[in-house]
């Protein structure tokens, strides 16, 4: 008689995560064949090249004797005191080291935030598109997450008006990522102060993903959310894994801010919850002083000439030579959404898009339906690589693209790039 196999939690069913699924594992199997690839699917700077800071990488040094015992189930004081002072310099009311929240990386401080709000079956408004985190992990914490649309033809923006018209009895908080991944898209302070209003007028805590609030372009602002919501609850996530590049260190935290007397509960049960994991990854917090008071090294990757910005450069230029592909230039953020239009887009499907382009022109993308949208014709890139070999990778995309707008019915010249791939006639 057999044994029956191990039962699962059966929410996980419900989560998606494709950025590191079923594509990347299949990844794995062709290089284990001695395929090399070009892997776009994970913003993980150091697979790329990029390399923490030096002063960064030096402030760990110089306390390594020091990271041997457990700390403050909350962080370092000193990191805590660092990230404070940082979010008093950009006008976070009433911050503190005590609201502050030191984890390994954002992603851990998500889960322990949700898990401090929710009870089963409260609602969070989520964007659509959407880092699938937050979704999965709304869902793995007994919510539901419900998602407000942020249109293409919006910029990538929210529509207030609908954000609100989703509020339930059940709606506990209101999540924000803002530079967007994976759009790019950056939130003007208008739309943010709408936001905040929306939180005010129904007792929501605004979370707000602000990983990548160093990575702007051209005359992008960004605007944190905690100054101008005031004394709303607001929980603000940073973290030196994109502007710093250690994605590998696992640091990030998280500030409170807000009225303290609504908020105290709930930054109590998350003092708990990160007791009961003892303590984040010390030997990284010895770099967070050293990250939010030196020197200033993402801004000139952001502007022209730095590598980031001739990387997203390229993508924009690839995407409008293209007869298959729309863009909303990113502003912000180290990700490109393009969508794919015209004859190539009849009947597309995204992941099989992204199957096509792995097994057929070695490059690994992410299928824009696993940051939950209703439609199929959207993939994602990271602006990681160098300009130039994305410029290969859209050749590629195109190549892939005509034949399938020829297969539609509409014939598209190929002619041969400078790379050797095929490429739309202009």
């Amino acid at each position: 008689m057999s044994t029956p196999p191990l039962k699962t939690r059966e929410r996980l069913s419900e989560v998606r995560y494709e950025i590191r699924g079923e594509l990347a594992r299949r990844a794995r199997e062709l290089e284990a064949q001695g395929r090399t690839l070009v892997k776009l699917n994970i913003g993980n700077p150091g697979a790329f090249g990029f390399r923490a800071p030096e002063h960064l990488q030096r402030a760990i040094a110089d306390h390594i004797h020091g990271t041997d015992p457990y700390t403050h189930q909350q962080g370092l004081p000193e990191a805590r005191e660092a990230i404070a002072a940082h979010h008093a310099r950009r006008g976070t009311p009433d911050a503190s080291p005590d609201r502050v929240f030191v984890g390994n990386g954002v992603s851990e401080l998500i889960d322990i935030s949700l898990r401090a709000l929710l009870n089963p079956g409260d609602e969070v408004l989520v964007p659509s598109p959407d880092y699938p985190l937050w979704s999965a992990a709304t869902i793995l914490n007994d919510g539901r997450p419900v998602f407000y649309r942020c249109h293409a033809g919006n910029g990538f923006l929210p529509d207030p008006d609908e954000i609100e018209a989703l509020v339930s009895q059940r709606t506990r908080a209101l999540v924000l990522i803002n530079p967007n991944n994976p759009t790019g898209a950056a939130y003007p302070r208008a739309l943010l102060e709408r936001v905040v209003a929306i939180a005010a007028k129904h007792n929501l805590l605004l979370l707000c993903d602000e990983i990548y609030d160093g990575i702007v372009y051209d005359d992008a602002v960004f605007e944190p959310l905690a100054p101008l919501a005031g004394d709303v609850p607001c929980v603000s996530f940073g973290g030196l894994s994109k502007v710093h590049r250690a994605c590998g260190w696992r640091v990030g935290w998280a500030v409170v801010s807000g009225d303290r007397a609504r908020s105290a509960d709930f930054r109590h049960a998350m003092d708990l919850l990160g007791a009961l994991r003892l303590c984040a990854n010390v030997p990284g917090q010895f770099a967070i002083e050293a990250a939010l008071d030196g020197v200033d090294t993402i801004t000139p990757l952001c502007q022209p000439g730095g590598r980031l910005y001739e990387a997203r450069r390229a993508v924009i230029e690839a995407c409008a030579a293209s007869a298959h592909l729309s863009l909303n230039a990113p502003a912000g953020a180290l990700y490109a959404f393009p969508g794919v239009v015209g004859d190539a887009a009849k009947g597309f499907d995204d992941h099989g898009f992204a199957l096509e382009m792995l097994e057929t022109e070695d490059v690994l993308l992410v299928p824009g339906n696993s940051f939950n949208v209703p439609y199929r014709n959207h993939f994602r890139v990271t602006l990681l690589p160098q300009p130039e070999q994305l410029r290969d990778v859209f050749a590629r995309i195109d190549r892939v693209l005509s034949r399938r707008a020829q297969a539609n019915g509409k014939v598209v010249p190929i002619a041969a790039s400078k790379h050797g791939r095929a490429r739309p006639a202009a």
